[in-house]
Formats: structure tokens, C-alpha cells, sequence
């Protein structure tokens, strides 16, 4: 079914503005910049986005609920500390010209800036679903019942394994969680990808992993002038690089947006607020 075409909403307006303005003002202004502009550039884009998503669905997160938008990004800064976290025992990537802040300063601008992972995730791969990718559709294989209970268990081995040994299991901080948390949801009913998975649709899958590495694409081109900025160093497949992000770990963005839906649905899940029923559309209707 084609869907009816609608007018760009202002606020899509709004977030291009927003974004064309500090994407220059990103890589143009002298010193240090990217600390002030990384928030209004990706909320920007998610604006953007989002207003493209309701353009051809007529409904997308700002016009579902306001209060749930607002809430993604309260929601995305306590997941990505988690990966913080994590990253003081792997140390694979850094921030240059984290020097200049005092502890508290960086606290405040790093949480900011990391309230926007999660609805820029989530935008794109909503909007990846208003297309008919038909290819995508050809896999049907169903997962069965015991793949939840395989998934929890080689999830707590591979946490184990790279907070033992970081420099030779580093990539399994990008899928662990997700075979952690996603059997959970399953099990305690919470909404999961496993759902899916076990009628054969896989489209919410793919949804999620085209989405993110259109974000990690423009998250890495954005950071590539920024300063301050990340910048990478794996104990191995640490080359070719495409602007800061090795090659191979283009590949970490695929299980990382399984695990952020996983701890989404596991956090809205146990709170229970009716503002997150179906809120978050990353399938196919």
C-alpha cells in the first residue's frame, strides 16, 4: 500500500535548520565547539528525520507523545554511561580535549550529548520501516523456544570474558547485553525482538541495523572536524579507518542497536507507563 503523501511538519523544518546550522558551526569555529554544538546538531537531525517518518506514515515520535519523545532522551543517558562503563576496562575509544573540563562539567555536557543516541536510533529505523525493502523480507527462519535461555547464558559468558581478557574479546561488549537482557524481556513479557523473531519476521532487525549505521555513518562524519572529539584505538582491526571508526567497527553498530531496544523495552517495561505502549514502531504494520 502506497503511503498518502503529507506536508513536511515544522518541526522537520526546525530540526534541518538546526542542523545545517551547527553542522558548520561543528567544523568551522576555532577552539573548543563541539561540546556546545553536538546536542542542537543531532537534535537536529532527529527533528529532521522524525519529521520525514510522519510525512509518510502521518505519525512518528514527536506526534505519538510528546512526553514520551522527551523521555527517550532521559532514558538514553543512563544507557550509554552503561558503555561508558564498560569502557573503563576495554579503554577502546577516548576523548581528546577531555582535559579541558573539570569532572563535573564533563558530566553535564557528556550526558547531554548522550541523551540523543537512542532517538536518533530510533527515528531512523522508523523511518527505514515506511520503506518496502522486499529483500529484506525473504528470510522467514524461525527461532525457536531454547534460543532464549542459549542467548542468556552466552551472554553472561561473554560479558565474563571481555571484562577478563578486553584486548582479545573487546567485541562482545557490542552483543553480550543484548543476549543478556533480550531473554529477560522474553521472559518476563516484556516487548523484545525475540517476538519476532520466532514468527519468522525479521524485519525489525534489519530495520534497526540499517537505521544505526545510517547514524553511526553521520555520528562518525560529524566527530571526524569536532573538537573535543573521540577517537579510537582497538587492540586489533584497528585499520582502515573511515574518518575516526575503524572499518570493523562499523560492524559493533549492528549488535548495538539490538541491545539499546533491548534495554529500552526492558526499562519502559518495568516502569510500566502507558505512554510507551507501542510507542517506539520499529516493525513493519
Amino acid at each position: 500500500m502506497r503511503n498518502r503523501q503529507r506536508n513536511y511538519p515544522l518541526h522537520g523544518w526546525l530540526g534541518f535548520l538546526l542542523a545545517v546550522i551547527f553542522w558548520f558551526l561543528n567544523w568551522y569555529l576555532e577552539g573548543l565547539r563541539t561540546h556546545l554544538a553536538f546536542f542542537p546538531l543531532w537534535l537536529g537531525y532527529i527533528l529532521a528525520v522524525d519529521g520525514l517518518v510522519f510525512m509518510r506514515k502521518g505519525t512518528s515520535l514527536v506526534s505519538r507523545s510528546k512526553t514520551g519523545f522527551l523521555l527517550l532522551f532521559v532514558f538514553s543517558i543512563p544507557l550509554w554511561w552503561l558503555f561508558e562503563l564498560f569502557n573503563t576496562v576495554l579503554q577502546n575509544w577516548h576523548y581528546t580535549g577531555r582535559e579541558y573540563f573539570s569532572d563535573v562539567a564533563y558530566a553535564l555536557y557528556a550526558s547531554l550529548n548522550f541523551s540523543t543516541v537512542l532517538p536518533a536510533i530510533f527515528v531512523t529505523a522508523e523511518l527505514v520501516s515506511t520503506f518496502r525493502l522486499l529483500a529484506l523480507n525473504k528470510l522467514r527462519w524461525k527461532t525457536g523456544k531454547n534460543l532464549p535461555l542459549f542467548f542468556f547464558i552466552s551472554g553472561w559468558v561473554m560479558l565474563f570474558l571481555f571484562v577478563a581478557c578486553p584486548r582479545i574479546f573487546f567485541p562482545f561488549v557490542w552483543i553480550s547485553v543484548y543476549f543478556i537482557v533480550g531473554p529477560v524481556n522474553y521472559w518476563l513479557g516484556f516487548k523484545t525482538l525475540l517476538h519476532y523473531t520466532k514468527s519468522g519476521n525479521w524485519r525489525p532487525v534489519w530495520n534497526l541495523w540499517i537505521g544505526v549505521v545510517i547514524c553511526g555513518f553521520f555520528w562518525e562524519l560529524w566527530n571526524y572536524y569536532s573538537w573535543p572529539q573521540w577517537t579510537y584505538e582497538l587492540p586489533y582491526l584497528n585499520q582502515p579507518k573511515i574518518f575516526e571508526m575503524p572499518l570493523a567497527g562499523y560492524l559493533g553498530y549492528l549488535p548495538f542497536s539490538l541491545e539499546l531496544f533491548a534495554l529500552y523495552n526492558l526499562l519502559t517495561g518495568l516502569l510500566r507507563m502507558s505512554v510507551f505502549k507501542n510507542y517506539v514502531c520499529v516493525g513493519v504494520k
